[in-house]
Order: structure tokens, then sequence, then C-alpha cells
């Protein structure tokens, strides 16, 4: 009887590990086809902006930040609001007026706005040595914090890790490694396959 108790306790466990497994393989990877699109699009690495999509929500499309952020990428209404105003179509202009979170709630809208607003910060520290870090920075502290940071700075000269140390919020100092590693990682993974 023990026997048999051991075997269906050894079996439940491989069953759930194998669950375990492919629910997160799925759940972090299920956007992975609008995530490409959208980072092709504006010639982000796609790698990134997945890594960026973990961190700041862990794929939740719904979820609704602290000083109102909403959605996979944590877009502020402000930023769509932006975003609306460039792309000029006036529908998704009176779409966010109407109902914002909504809207940002559509993870291809979420993620094509986000990818955008990457671009848009990256487009400032473009060809500079710690440039992802710094867009990271400003995605999350804003880019006036970035250039409170650098104001001292060479920024051309600037590496990667000098301009991590002068980052002032630790909270962002964790964001921008955490992601920075997620990243790299995921960057390794797809070389090494």
């Amino acid at each position: 009887m023990a026997r048999y108790l051991v075997s269906i306790l050894l079996i439940a466990a491989v069953v759930s590990a194998a669950g375990y497994h492919f629910f997160r393989d799925y759940w972090e990877h299920r956007y992975d086809d609008l995530i490409i699109r959208h980072a092709r699009i504006y010639n982000i690495d796609d790698r990134l902006v997945w890594s960026v999509i973990y961190e700041e929500t862990y794929f939740r499309s719904g979820s609704i930040g602290d000083v109102g952020e909403v959605g996979l990428m944590q877009v502020t209404p402000l930023v769509a609001r932006e975003w609306a105003k460039e792309t000029g179509l006036s529908q998704f202009e009176r779409e966010i007026e109407a109902d914002v979170v909504r809207f940002l709630s559509d993870p291809e809208r979420n993620i094509q706005i986000g990818c955008w607003y990457l671009e848009k910060l990256r487009e400032r520290y473009r060809n500079r040595p710690a440039e992802t870090a710094m867009t990271l920075a400003a995605y999350n502290a804003g880019p006036s914090r970035v250039e409170e940071w650098t104001r001292d700075a060479n920024t051309f000269e600037l590496k990667e890790s000098e301009f991590i140390d002068r980052i002032g919020i630790s909270s962002t100092r964790a964001y921008v490694s955490s992601i920075l590693d997620r990243y790299r990682t995921a960057t390794l993974m797809r070389s090494t396959r």
C-alpha cells in the first residue's frame, strides 16, 4: 500500500512540475508575436521589450500602477495621449479620451505605444555607452532624472556601470539592473540555440 502511495505522489510531483513549466512558458511567451512585430517597427530588440514587460507586470495586461500606469508596459495616460497626437489619427485620440484604461489594457496598443516610447527615449541617448541603461532609467523615472544624474558627466564617455552607480533612486537602479540582466540572459540563450 505504501509503495502505491509513493508512486502516486511521485507521479503527481512529475505532472505538477511539467504543468508548471508549460504554464510558465505559455504565460511568459504568449505576447511574443506582438512584441516582435512592434519591436521591429520601432527598431528595438524584442528581447529588451520582453524584459521590460517581465519587470513591469510579469505579462498581466490589466495591471494598473500606483500612479496610473496601465497595461503590460505600464504606459501612462500622458504618453498615450502624446502617441495618439503624433499618429495624427483622431480615432485613437477619441478612444483614449473616452477610456484610456480600456485603450491601454489592449495588449496590442499597449506594446505598440510602449515600444514607441522606448524608441523616443532611446533617441536622446543613442550612441552612448550607457544607451540602454539610460533609456530604461528614463522609462522608469523620466528623462529629467537621467539629465539630473548625468549633469556633470560626459555621457559619450560614461560607461553603463558608471551610469547605473549614478542613479539616485534605488528602485530605479534595481529596475535598470534587473532588466539588463534578464535582457542579456535572453540574448545569450537565443544565441546558443
